[in-house]
């Protein structure tokens, strides 16, 4: 299959060579599709939304091709890519990679009919696998490349890996380069310290702030309100990352173990598992964005898993549903149960981690180490009218300098005691709207990015006119009405002006 004419498979040439075309399914930023030639040989084609190019344009693909051929001869199960274009500069006119067709089922298929045994299983199954991806020693952060390829790029050589075929270049993570950012001159990699990975979200933040920043209202909608529906300067977020950066050597850790690159798949959820009918994993995909960080900074519990809002998921103790389960309501028992869920996802995969992978053990261990990931991810993520977040991790850290600085170090960022009440209070009232906006979005069916299954779409979309006409109705002043019309939270919304 090695010697499949490519460009006769992706151009209108393609209905010579194959039998069917299936789409297996959509994700943020591409399509899959299945196909399925004439001697029953199947394979998957990934292409990118059409006529979106993928940024970094012709890094992003390389990479993640890369990044799959490395990992999957480290034991990885990961499909084989059959061939791939980093660029447009093709036949078909768009990137795109095709590889090995994994048979199974998709884990999200599975995922809310896990029993303990199953989530205990599969928990085993992801620190064994993570476990295979950190023992794997980078020389530097940013990305994986093949070598020859990244120069041809770039026309500049990465960080050579012992095996010489691939090396580490640029940084393709998605804050680095979204909208406008991606034209910045700002350095992305190979980070050749900690350091500089820890600071280099931040100043591509900066510069874009300083070169393109203007007032903007809260893209949130439903945050708006707390701001009184203005528009936030610029120059507030431009003053806390430059706050960010005067604190940021007191975040690397005293364990300089924890500042080795390692790597792991950016968003290790359902969505990008393959099982067999053991419940056993046979694919990991979707390897778009892959970083090469410090230890401390790649470590943590996936999202999907994270549980850590929870006292009881904090405490570690085994979970368990209540001892009045049976005497519950049909709906609190539905609660229940969800919670219990979430409860043993976090549970078991801190636990099976602590025996079954040592080297992301010790990160989690670290009493600091979740502030610091928390504080780099805010301080990294583009600017969207508001910079509440990063606010309040400057705030924790000045109020812990101790833990962070070391006693008897001055603090560098000093935040006047009313200023420190007046953005808690902030902090609290957006939290209330945030709730809340998750309740109704939970009520409706759909996910916090706006997703909805297509068979529900009318439903859902009628439910959310019937709630607007209703606030608009039960609304006495024009004034709050017109408020209501121009920031209803559930309303398309342009990101342009945010990117």
């Amino acid at each position: 299959m090695d010697c499949v004419d490519l460009r006769l498979l992706l151009s209108a040439g393609v209905l010579t060579t194959f039998s069917t075309l299936k789409k297996l399914g959509e994700g943020g930023f591409n399509r899959t599709f299945l196909i399925t030639m004439r001697a029953n040989f199947q394979m998957v084609a990934r292409i990118p939304y059409l006529p979106m190019v993928t940024f970094p344009e012709k890094l992003v693909v390389a990479s993640e091709v890369a990044t799959m051929d490395l990992l999957r001869s480290s034991g990885l199960p990961i499909p084989k890519v059959y061939g791939y274009s980093a660029s447009t500069d093709n036949e078909a006119e768009t990137e795109y990679i095709l590889m090995e067709f994994v048979q199974g089922t998709n884990l999200s298929d599975l995922w809310f009919d896990l029993g303990e045994k199953d989530i205990i299983s599969l928990s085993q199954q992801f620190a064994e696998l993570e476990s295979k991806m950190m023992s794997v020693a980078f020389p530097a952060g940013g990305s994986l490349y093949y070598s020859r390829e990244l120069e041809k790029i770039t026309g500049s050589p990465g960080i050579p890996l012992k095996d010489e075929r691939f090396c580490v270049g640029p940084d393709t993570s998605q804050p680095l380069w979204d909208g406008r950012r991606a034209h910045l001159d700002v350095n992305r990699g190979p980070y050749q310290t900690a350091e500089a990975a820890l600071v280099s979200g931040a100043l591509k933040e900066l510069a874009f702030l300083k070169q393109f920043g203007r007032p903007l209202l809260p893209f949130h909608r439903a945050r708006r309100e707390a701001y009184q529906y203005k528009p936030q300067p610029p120059s507030d977020p431009i003053e806390n990352l430059e706050r960010y950066l005067l604190i940021a050597p007191s975040l690397m850790p005293r364990d300089t173990a924890l500042s080795d690159f390692r790597i792991r798949h950016p968003d290790l959820q359902s969505g990008n598992i393959i099982v067999n009918s053991n419940l056993h994993i046979v694919g990991l995909i979707d390897w778009q964005h892959t970083s090469i960080l410090p230890l401390f900074l790649a470590a943590g519990i996936p999202e999907r898993l994270d549980n850590l809002h929870d006292p009881v998921s904090r405490s570690m103790v085994q979970p368990s549903l209540p001892e009045n389960f049976d005497g519950l309501d049909a709906t609190k028992q539905e609660f229940e149960v969800e919670l219990h869920r979430r409860r043993l996802l976090h549970y078991h995969y801190i636990k099976c981690t602590k025996a079954y992978n040592k080297t992301h053990w010790a990160a989690l261990a670290d009493l600091i180490g979740h502030f610091r990931r928390r504080i780099f991810r805010h301080a990294s993520n583009q600017w969207r009218g508001e910079s509440l977040s990063l606010k309040i991790n400057l705030i924790d850290a000045m109020e812990n300098w101790g833990e962070l600085g070391g006693e008897g170090t001055p603090c560098p960022v000093v935040f006047d005691p009313a200023d420190v009440r007046e953005t808690r209070e902030l902090d609290k009232e957006q939290r209330r709207l945030d709730e809340t906006l998750v309740a109704i979005q939970r009520m409706l069916g759909y996910g916090l990015d706006g997703w909805v299954p297509v068979e529900n779409y009318e439903e859902v979309m009628a439910q959310i006119k019937n709630m607007k006409e209703t606030a608009l109705v039960e609304t006495e002043s024009e004034e709050v009405r017109a408020e209501i019309e121009a920031h209803w939270p559930f309303d398309d919304i342009d990101e342009e002006e945010y990117m």
